[in-house]
């Protein structure tokens, strides 16, 4: 997790965190905690607090633009992993909360 992402948090804040329910640990080789999760139809289900508004993850530490962390970090979803610091979703999350844009992280080959 990047230090903006530490002080951040937008993204937890602002989105419904869906993915497949065989990601959760009611399933062989999951990792996300299932009493975490609420369903969404008999196929996904969803982070409990972002499937109403307001939106926070249950799994969101401390407070968005300040400081925060996730309490499943290692064991976060693959929706998760699909956000990168800086990239339009992003920014769109963090403007929803007051926060500047953050320019997209360059990767090196």
């Amino acid at each position: 997790m990047s230090s903006a992402c530490q002080s951040c948090g937008a993204c937890c804040a602002s989105f419904r965190v869906s993915f497949y329910w065989g990601e959760t640990d009611a399933c062989p080789g999951g990792t996300v905690p299932a009493d975490l999760t609420t369903p969404i139809n008999p196929w996904r289900v969803a982070m409990r607090g972002t499937e109403v508004a307001p939106v926070k993850c249950i799994a969101l530490l401390g407070e968005v633009g300040v400081s925060v962390g996730c309490s499943i970090y290692s064991q976060r979803s693959s929706t998760c992993h699909e956000f990168s610091e800086g990239d339009e979703r992003c920014n769109d999350a963090r403007a929803r909360h007051g926060l500047p844009a953050l320019q997209a992280a360059i990767s090196v080959s």
